[in-house]
């Protein structure tokens, strides 16, 4: 069974979100900058990502993300490719570093 890495929502606001969710709920901030952050919760992360920025998405993990499409590296050693579903929502194939 696959597992959810991250839901990825467009917000107007990184900081300003942020604010709202470390209010309303218990989180951490695992990575912020301009474009983006991601919140950790206990079973699940949730990535705020700025409209133009980065596509709204849902993340899995998965060791055979390369059979979607050529991965790109992040800065956090992870890799993955963008596809998208049937109904035309990204979906992200994410390769964790072990």
């Amino acid at each position: 069974m696959d597992k959810i890495h991250h839901i990825a929502i467009e917000v107007k606001s990184i900081k300003d979100t942020i604010d709202w969710y470390k209010k309303h709920s218990s989180c951490e901030v695992s990575y912020q900058d301009d474009t983006w952050a991601l919140l950790k919760y206990e079973n699940i992360s949730l990535a705020l990502v700025l409209p133009n920025s980065h596509p709204p998405h849902i993340a899995f993990e998965k060791d055979d993300a390369h059979k979607y499409g050529e991965l790109k590296l992040h800065r956090d050693g992870t890799s993955s490719v963008y596809v998208r579903d049937p109904s035309n929502n990204a979906v992200e194939m994410l390769k964790l570093n072990k």
